[in-house]
């Protein structure tokens, strides 16, 4: 029975699934975004955003921390150069996860997980979506008006029969 087991363990060893996430981890800072399956995507977010919360703060001691879990120079390199500079005023959720179907060999789910801060598509801004000006529903009043106004309007329009013109 897994109670109170919250970890994904991905049917892999500790030691396998440590060296696993390290180097997906190190792919992603280096790549910006990188395509696995769902399940890998989902485990991966919470191995690598506690990381790139900590290359906030550029230390030696924060480096040697984040040097352990990707084993990585190159990575941790770009990690507190490059990344930590562009998340530096955002609060947290760092990765974004799109799910982008399911691989055909045997049917499971896709999905590319990507740095918020390099998706170039989404940081442009948008039209902003013009706000409809006219409501469906009708207030009591304004019904009222609208049926009052038809009554008159059909009472001044009624042509009148006109008597043909002596010539």
């Amino acid at each position: 029975m897994r109670h109170g087991c919250k970890q994904n363990k991905l049917s892999r060893t500790h030691a396998h699934r440590e060296a696993m996430l390290s180097n997906m981890a190190s792919s992603l800072i280096k790549h910006k975004r990188i395509e696995t399956t769902l399940a890998k995507a989902k485990v991966l977010r919470k191995y690598v955003e506690p990381l790139i919360n900590r290359s906030k703060m550029d230390s030696t001691a924060s480096r040697r921390l984040v040097f352990s879990y990707l084993q990585d120079k190159e990575a941790v390199t770009e990690l507190f150069r490059e990344i930590s500079q562009k998340v530096a005023n955002r609060p947290g959720g760092y990765t974004r996860i799109l799910k982008t179907g399911i691989r055909r060999g045997d049917n499971s789910q896709m999905a590319m997980i990507e740095l918020v801060d390099y998706n170039e598509n989404m940081l442009k801004e948008n039209k902003p979506v013009k706000a409809k000006t006219t409501r469906r529903s009708r207030t009591k009043k304004a019904a009222a008006e609208t049926e009052a106004k038809p009554v008159e309007a059909k009472a001044e329009e009624e042509p009148k029969a006109e008597e043909p013109k002596a010539e």
